[in-house]
């Protein structure tokens, strides 16, 4: 078992724990939560051997195996393969051994290598190092390819593929999805419930950690405390934890004051200065208890875009791609204020395609692509952190968006963005991964579009950002379309999923276990050699997608008018509700209830009745018209 006992462990003049003191059993699944800062990379590099505890011993079993994902980027040219077979320390040495004594030609030391291989499951190793690569999305050929041939994202999965490959008793994991695609997540996730070892897994992804950790070890105010159950079951008991810890400061705050007003009342008077000392001693000897403090310190929304116009974009028989290679074809998609879209589909299938050619930077290569005028589209990318400018602060690229603005009024906003204080100063090349993603994510929330495009923005952001974001998409009035691998906004931001696959752009009908269902017969199919039809993609062939088409604009020529309808219903809506909340102001002045004023009090009364009775009447409709819309589209 790894134990911990009484340990403290700093990094320069920062506590980042103390007192630490938990045990964690063989084959136990934990996983560790707490703001960025707070010491749970310091805890893994602490078990590494890489830092040593300030006080107390963190121990574990002489012997085990350490697992790790490596953070540099190599530049080798050794085939992908080879590089995720070099995680089996012991296959390599043995298979080194082994070389040796062929070169020796010593029979009975080949002997015993080839039985420790056996043993060691070396003969079935290359088809491990194979599954592995291709659960985490390479394709059979990029097996050979030289590592240094790959991107950055890339090789980062190799070295995940790496650290998976090695028979370890002790798994570290730090943000192992950060650079996965849904697939891969979903992938990663089956395979690590299935893992026999000891995991220790850092992840800011709340559904990942449900489905694969069984333990929770929570880094806050600088204690490590171990929940036993998954995010969910920590969260619950957290927050009954929290409740307690209130409900204890209120009671002592009660106490500390009516042990003061005591002292205050009675400390100069004789007869009760004896019993006014005792008091101060028991006041000193007070252990006190802190409140419980659990704001996130995020806090923004989407203010409504200047316009709503409908359509915002229209795809027609649109094919996209990129020189002499055609990713998708006959995408038909319209896109109106109000839409919720998620893209699900096999990596390398052409979601980011999709997404590039919805944001403008990607040219159709046919078909006809139509865009309102009053069109603005905020479009999120992993790409857009690394074109801020990295000798200006947060402060400047927000006014480059609004000269007019105060300084104060902008430190007021980037301040819901976690940037708080001198913070909004510093020169963006000093900030973190996660501070330049929220950075891009202000700058875009400040334009106010009215078409939001999200290729995977939770990336390198925490939890509470996460949670954040989720909430600000679920009050946005435009129309958004979002790529993520985080199922957990997924869920909370989408109403509808499109599946981008055998370039095809067609509607998923189902949920996220649906799609994770979905990819494993997929990949059986794809195993045995079937088609993509075998597997529950529509059938794409040309005489289908004209139907298609036809029964999509039938049904849109049936939706229009009642939408028209519905949305004159809220037009008048939002009038007669501005106008009774004119008349409710007007009631409140005390001026109307004099004699002189009945007349006037009397007109305003019938006018508050009579909007209450056609507020009544037109919510009645507006359901009606999209309990009506609701079932035609269904």
């Amino acid at each position: 078992m790894l134990s911990f006992n009484d340990v403290a462990l700093r990094r320069g003049t920062k506590v980042l724990f103390e007192s630490a003191s938990f045990v964690v059993h063989a084959g136990q699944h934990v996983g560790l939560v707490g703001a960025n800062g707070v010491g749970k990379s310091s805890l893994f590099a602490l078990l590494r051997g890489e830092l040593h505890a300030d006080r107390g011993e963190a121990s574990l079993p002489r012997g085990w195996v350490i697992a790790h994902v490596a953070q540099e980027m190599p530049a080798t040219d050794i085939p992908a393969i080879e590089y995720v077979l070099d995680g089996d320390r012991e296959l390599r040495a043995v298979q080194q051994q082994l070389a040796q004594a062929e070169a020796r030609d010593d029979g009975s030391a080949i002997a015993a290598l080839h039985a420790r291989l056996d043993t060691i499951g070396g003969y079935q190793a290359r088809s491990r190092a194979a599954r592995l690569l291709n659960g985490l999305g390479f394709m059979p050929a990029q097996e050979t390819a030289p590592v240094a041939s790959f991107s950055g994202g890339w090789r980062m999965r190799l070295n995940l593929a790496q650290a998976l490959m090695c028979r370890s008793d002790l798994l570290l994991l730090d943000e192992p999805t950060n650079h996965l695609d849904l697939d891969a997540v979903i992938w990663l996730e089956e395979w690590l419930r299935a893992y026999p070892g000891t995991l220790l897994l850092i992840s800011h992804d709340r559904d990942f950690l449900d489905n694969v950790i069984d333990h929770i070890a929570c880094l806050e105010a600088q204690r490590v405390t171990l929940y036993t159950g998954n995010y969910t079951a920590f969260e619950r008991a957290r927050a009954e934890a929290l409740a307690r810890q209130q409900a204890a400061y209120v009671k002592q705050q009660r106490e500390i004051a009516h042990i003061r007003g005591y002292v205050d009342r009675f400390r100069a008077k004789a007869t009760k200065a004896r019993q006014a000392q005792s008091r101060l001693k028991a006041l000193a000897r007070m252990e006190l208890i802190s409140a419980a403090h659990v704001d996130s310190p995020f806090h923004f929304e989407f203010r409504a875009p200047h316009k709503l116009p409908r359509p915002l974009l229209t795809l027609d028989e649109v094919d996209a791609g990129y020189p002499n290679k055609t990713i998708l074809q006959s995408v038909g998609l319209s896109l109106v204020p109000g839409d919720r879209i998620g893209l699900l589909g096999p990596n390398g299938a052409g979601k980011s395609t999709l997404m590039k050619l919805l944001a403008g930077e990607l040219a159709p290569q046919s078909g006809k692509i139509t865009q309102a005028a009053e069109l603005r589209i905020g479009y999120f990318a992993q790409h857009q952190l690394e074109q801020l400018h990295g000798h200006d602060s947060a402060l400047a690229h927000v006014q480059r968006l609004d000269a007019n603005a105060t300084e104060q009024q902008l430190r007021d906003y980037l301040g819901g963005f976690g940037f708080i204080g001198d913070r909004v100063y510093d020169e963006i090349a000093t900030f973190s991964g996660g501070e330049k993603a929220r950075l891009v994510l202000a700058l875009l929330v400040y334009q106010r579009p009215n078409l939001l495009l999200m290729d995977e923005p939770t990336n390198h952001l925490d939890l509470e950002m996460r949670d954040a974001l989720a909430l600000a998409l679920q009050g946005f009035e435009g129309a958004m379309v979002v790529v993520s691998h985080d199922r957990s906004l997924l869920n909370a931001a989408a109403d509808k999923f499109l599946l981008v696959a055998d370039g095809q752009v067609a509607e998923f009908d189902g949920d996220m276990q649906d799609y994770a269902a979905w990819l494993a017969r997929r990949r059986e199919a794809q195993a045995v050699g079937d088609s993509s039809e075998d597997v529950g993609t529509k059938d794409h062939s040309a005489a289908a997608r004209k139907e298609r088409k036809r029964l999509e604009a039938e049904q849109r020529q049936r939706l229009q008018p009642l939408k028209k309808e519905l949305q004159r219903a809220e037009q008048q809506i939002e009038q007669l509700t501005a106008e009774r909340q004119a008349i409710e102001q007007q009631l409140a002045d005390s001026a109307l209830y004099e004699n002189s004023a009945k007349d006037r009090l009397k007109t305003a009364l019938a006018r508050q009745g009579e909007i209450k009775c056609l507020l009544e009447a037109l919510e009645m409709k507006w359901l009606d018209l999209s309990e009506q819309i609701e079932a035609m589209e269904e």
